[in-house]
């Protein structure tokens, strides 16, 4: 007898038990996917921030010399003591 005249089939538990692991094992799979893009993002969000900084940083750095440091509290400017 073969097989294809009597297929052998999984029980309800079997079939339900692989479905739904498949499903989980999907959503999850998605999960990551959409962190993945969202750490990107926040990523590229960095990125933009540090080049702003950087660029506001040379303006300072000629307006004020390289030596000034700056209270992020108050703003004052003061000069580097050796």
């Amino acid at each position: 007898m073969s097989t294809q005249e009597n297929p052998v089939k999984l029980t309800s538990e079997e079939l339900d038990f692989i479905k739904n692991g498949t499903a989980q094992y999907n959503a999850v799979k998605s999960k990551i996917g959409d962190l993945e893009i969202q750490k990107a993002k926040l990523i590229n969000e960095a990125d933009a921030i540090v080049k702003a900084f950087l660029i506001n940083e040379k303006t300072l750095i000629e307006k004020y010399g390289e030596s000034a440091v700056i209270n992020l509290d108050s703003g004052e400017v003061t000069q580097k003591q050796d």
